[in-house]
């Protein structure tokens, strides 16, 4: 049986930290999909759903195991939808542990056979996080630099 894994996330914008976890992540499973979901608690997005799939889909152009698509339900519906039974957090420290594990619990109610993997930050993107590049990006400073592909 073939081992789909999503990885989920708002990725306003995907970074070379998400680029990172999704490329190893592709080393475990068959599949990667990179999904980018509406958050509730987040009110607007600075780079469009439609360009970030766009960017991403260029960032891993080269690996046919990777792709992206957009979504607005229950990640673990989503998963059950798609057959796959495992999830992809990346994980920079103790603060995004204790967020994470609280989802996961959450997933695994809802999708028994739902698995979280963790899977930890290479330390050279532990300081990158989106709200940091958005904030960045905000005030007119380049960011290219902090992600897998140029901002056009």
């Amino acid at each position: 049986m073939k081992k789909i894994a999503l990885f989920p996330g708002s990725f306003d914008p995907f970074t070379k930290g998400h680029a990172d976890i999704a490329a190893r992540a592709a080393k475990i499973f068959d599949q990667v999909i990179i999904t980018i979901g509406y958050n509730s608690k987040k009110q607007s997005r600075h780079f469009d759903v439609d360009y970030m799939i766009k960017k991403i889909d260029e960032a891993f152009v080269n690996n046919d195991k990777i792709s992206v698509i957009k979504y607005n339900e229950l990640t673990a519906n989503l998963a059950q939808r798609l057959g796959a039974e495992y999830l992809i957090r990346g994980l920079r420290n103790t603060t995004d542990f204790e967020y994470e594990n609280s989802i996961s619990q959450i997933n695994k109610r809802i999708f028994p056979e739902l698995e979280t993997v963790f899977i930890i930050t290479d330390p050279k993107y532990a300081y990158i996080s989106s709200t940091i590049i958005r904030e960045i990006y905000a005030y007119g400073q380049n960011v290219n630099e902090f992600l897998p592909y140029d901002i056009d």
